[in-house]
């Protein structure tokens, strides 16, 4: 097999970029001190909140100053085309140089799949990783000297903002002749789309998930294998794990001082209610009504009784994922991609949905989106790659067979997620979920001094006599 060395980019540019906060996908920034991100840099992705980059132009005086090594020949995966006439070939494959950009988060994933890729067609990917901290003002700057690569991947919360600036080329009518279209995850595709053009598809998505301790569920009298479907039942898991008085253990867990964490974690209890977050435009918080307040009642109820664990108020979100990881939580939300990790600690996790006040279930969709750029001269060949990513060997023969989320509800329930049906739910569950946009997103609900950190902190930990008043202080934020 022969590899091909790419640099590893690290950024020297004098690119103007205006940075405008979007969404949070988990909990690095909610301990940040500004409303604003920085103007020069993006949160760590896993798991992180971000902000979004507008773009000038100017000129890419990025350099490299290390190297990583990567597959671009054939050889280096088993993986082969679709046989299925359902899926066949899409695009031209004969034998094009592509080159592909994504964030070094996401490296594992991305030579799994340019990995295959390669070793399956005439045409090879070049990739690219560029360090985290750099990749928006990469982006930047070769959209500013029209030298943005064949293809590009993007945290799902900077692709608005993107795609209003005509950095990737329109794929509605390609995304339209896959035979599975609407099998592809809603919330990366709806996050792609701008002025009724269809421009991404998903490349890893990151979801919500509750987790429960299935040995604390027994020990608690509760079925280990019936997880909460309402938010009363979750309270009531809670208690009766926490009524167990082990040493060290509560019920429940959150970080009750951290917006990123929050949101990812207590939105999809709203929308699995049918409700809505904000207005389509992202520019009105609908945090005030009626499930919204019972879901802060009962979170309060829990943290005055004493059933979430110790620092739960204060959690900034730096530890808010250990103590479950430790043994010492019987049920809550989480990061779906800490199932391994969780389980490895030797936890036995029971996986589901984050439930309505009623019923139902839903997700936080974060991750990242992939396009073709607007630079591209070789849209056919790159439109080959962003399929055969879809397929059902891309999606099953190496992401689902390396315990990744899959991007097609059709395939959730393939041969490697059967062997644990907690994957399987998993991906179930990220055909229901939602990514939720706004530009002003940051300052609105992952700074340290959100407003809706606010709202929960006075909602939770105080007398929720100011949630009207505290939603109409996050919508003077999001309107800005």
């Amino acid at each position: 097999m022969k590899s091909t060395r790419i640099k590893r980019m690290t950024l020297r540019s004098s690119t103007r970029l205006v940075a405008v906060g979007l969404v949070a996908t988990l909990l690095a920034a909610c301990g940040g001190s500004d409303k604003t991100a920085d103007p020069t840099s993006t949160p760590p992705s896993t798991p992180a909140p971000s902000s979004s980059a507008e773009v000038t132009p100017g000129p890419d005086t990025s350099a490299g100053t290390s190297e990583a090594q990567t597959s671009a020949d054939p050889g280096s995966s088993s993986a082969a085309q679709s046989s299925s006439p359902a899926e066949a070939e899409q695009g031209v494959d004969d034998g094009t140089a592509l080159t592909l950009w994504t964030r070094a988060p996401l490296e594992g994933q991305a030579n799994l799949l340019v990995d295959a890729y390669n070793a399956s067609h005439k045409n090879q990917v070049a990739l690219t990783i560029v360090p985290n901290d750099d990749y928006v003002a990469k982006v930047g700057a070769a959209a500013g000297s029209n030298g943005l690569p064949d293809l590009f991947a993007a945290d799902i919360v900077y692709v608005p903002n993107w795609t209003s600036q005509g950095l990737f080329a329109d794929i509605t009518d390609r995304i339209a002749g896959l035979p599975f279209a609407d099998q592809i995850a809603k919330g990366h595709v709806d996050a792609g789309t701008f002025d009724n053009k269809k421009f991404v598809l998903p490349f890893v998505l990151d979801l919500s998930v509750l987790f429960y301790n299935k040995a604390l569920y027994k020990e608690a009298g509760l079925d280990p294998e019936k997880a909460p479907t309402t938010m009363a039942e979750f309270a009531d898991h809670a208690r009766k794990v926490d009524a167990l008085n082990k040493d060290g253990v509560s019920g429940t867990f959150f970080g009750g001082n951290c917006g990123g964490c929050l949101v990812f974690t207590w939105f999809p209890s709203l929308w699995a209610s049918g409700d809505q977050v904000m207005n389509p435009e992202g520019t009105e918080a609908l945090l005030a009504g009626e499930n919204a307040k019972k879901l802060y009642s009962i979170y309060h109820d829990l943290y005055a009784d004493g059933i979430t664990g110790e620092g739960t108020k204060d959690e900034t979100g730096a530890t808010w994922v250990a103590p479950f990881q430790e043994g010492k939580v019987g049920v809550m939300p989480m990061p779906a991609t800490l199932l391994k990790a969780t389980t490895d600690a030797g936890i036995d996790v029971g996986v589901a949905p984050i439930p309505g006040i009623d019923g139902g279930g839903s997700t936080f969709v974060g991750g990242d989106g992939i396009g073709i750029s607007r630079d591209s001269k070789v849209s056919d060949q790159a439109w080959n790659f962003l399929a055969w990513t879809m397929s059902e060997d891309a999606q099953v023969e190496v992401l689902a067979k390396n315990n990744n989320v899959v991007a097609r509800a059709d395939l959730a329930n393939n041969k490697y997620a059967a062997a644990d049906p907690r994957l399987v739910a998993i991906n179930e569950v990220a055909g229901q979920g939602v990514t939720p946009m706004s530009k002003n997103f940051q300052a609105g609900f992952n700074a340290s001094d959100s407003p809706w950190l606010e709202l929960v902190r006075n909602a939770v930990f105080g007398d929720a006599s100011s949630i009207d008043a505290d939603n109409d202080g996050i919508t003077d934020v999001l309107s800005e």
